[in-house]
């Protein structure tokens, strides 16, 4: 069994899933348009370049997604993506790369559980927790 994080898009979805590749060494092993579904016909013709289907591998986490209509997406509320990296300089580029045309939510900063851990909504809407763990003092 397997838990894949699945994601809805308001028509950005290659954007972000092309952003996530380039900066979070991601690697994109399925995208469809809606134009390339086997019943392209049935698809509004302003739908057609959006994506229907999208998977990536980040670290060993595959992460899925979508574009949906407007009237149906709503922006994450109480649910992260946490993503945890081996020391401070990876967790403070990527908060930093993330944070760019987003909203920073708690800033980047040591915690009594890790070295870095920062908060943001990056660009696209997307809710992520990003932080180098440490070891707790005894």
């Amino acid at each position: 069994m397997k838990l894949c994080p699945y994601l809805n898009f308001n028509g950005n979805c290659q954007a972000a899933f092309r952003f996530y590749e380039e900066h979070l060494g991601g690697k994109i092993s399925f995208m469809m348009t809606y134009a390339e579904a086997p019943a392209p016909q049935n698809v509004r013709p302003e739908w057609g370049s959006a994506i229907l289907h999208a998977r990536m591998t980040i670290g060993d986490t595959d992460l899925m997604a979508s574009d949906i209509p407007p009237e149906q997406q709503e922006p994450m509320r109480s649910c992260y993506l946490n993503l945890g990296v081996s020391n401070a300089r990876e967790a403070e580029r990527i908060f930093s790369v993330l944070e760019k045309g987003g909203q920073v939510i708690m800033p980047m900063q040591e915690t009594f559980w890790a070295s870095r851990f920062g908060i943001l909504r990056d660009q696209f809407g997307v809710l992520w927790m990003v932080g180098a763990d440490q070891p707790m003092q005894q």
